[in-house]
């Protein structure tokens, strides 16, 4: 196990991508604090059923003190802050609308959530990977910063500020032995994806891999990002899409 009695954080981790990855984690040796908005049960019955140690804290990342809390809470339950995965994001039932249409509050509430929310997640467990002098952060991107996406500008800009976030990021967070990195995954068959496409038409055709995309295939990239393996690497983003964008 890579990450035997590690402690990881995973945000947005009810359903979709942020269950599955409290799951690999958790298989892998690590605990696991479940943070979502949404009904998180599930996903902390699921984790001890396969032998695992999980609690579950309802929290939104846009909010200050909501996420000081949750990094209290981790420490309360577990000890320590190993790992922190920002997946929590705004896209379930997002509506594809020209750039005109978007209306303001959407656009604010799409921001506070991708992009905000890392920033004060890692800005709330920053003290204590400091102290424990190791720390690894994994936030989450998207193939469309690459490649834009009609009626999407509120969602791809907000994917775009995460790699700026990862990239400053990881030049302070360096000097104190914690790496950040960003996984862009391309269109996943996850719960999300269903609400705003219908995931069976999806053209396939421009991935060389000739295949829809689905959650267990950024699990590779999630545990070695996690682990000791990526020690000497920070400031990436790492493309997991089949080869659709080449980069």
């Amino acid at each position: 196990m890579k990450l035997k009695d590690r402690v990881a954080i995973v945000t947005g981790a009810a359903r979709g991508l942020g269950r599955a990855f409290c799951v690999a984690l958790a298989k892998e040796g690590a605990k696991i604090m479940v943070v979502d908005i949404a009904d998180f049960k599930d996903t902390v019955k699921e984790i001890e059923s396969l032998g695992g140690t999980a609690k579950g804290l309802r929290a939104d990342v846009s909010s200050e003190k909501e996420t000081l809390k949750m990094a209290e809470e981790t420490l309360a339950a577990f000890g320590k802050i190993d790992i922190l995965v920002n997946n929590a994001a705004v896209i379930y039932g997002l509506l594809r609308k020209p750039f005109f249409e978007i209306e303001p509050d959407v656009w604010d509430k799409v921001m506070a959530v991708n992009v905000k929310g890392p920033w004060l997640c890692t800005r709330a467990v920053f003290p204590h990977m400091k102290a424990h002098r190791k720390g690894k952060i994994i936030n989450l991107s998207s193939e469309t910063f690459f490649t834009g996406s009609h009626g999407f500008v509120h969602y791809v800009a907000s994917k775009g500020g995460v790699v700026g976030l990862t990239r400053s990021l990881a030049v302070e967070l360096g000097p104190h032995n914690i790496t950040i990195n960003a996984i862009a995954p391309g269109f996943t068959d996850t719960e999300a994806s269903r609400s705003i496409a219908d995931v069976t038409k999806y053209d396939v055709s421009r991935t060389p891999l000739n295949r829809l995309q689905q959650p267990q295939d950024l699990l590779g990239a999630l545990l070695f990002l996690a682990s000791d393996d990526s020690d000497f690497i920070t400031g990436q983003v790492l493309l997991v899409d089949g080869g659709r964008v080449m980069h």
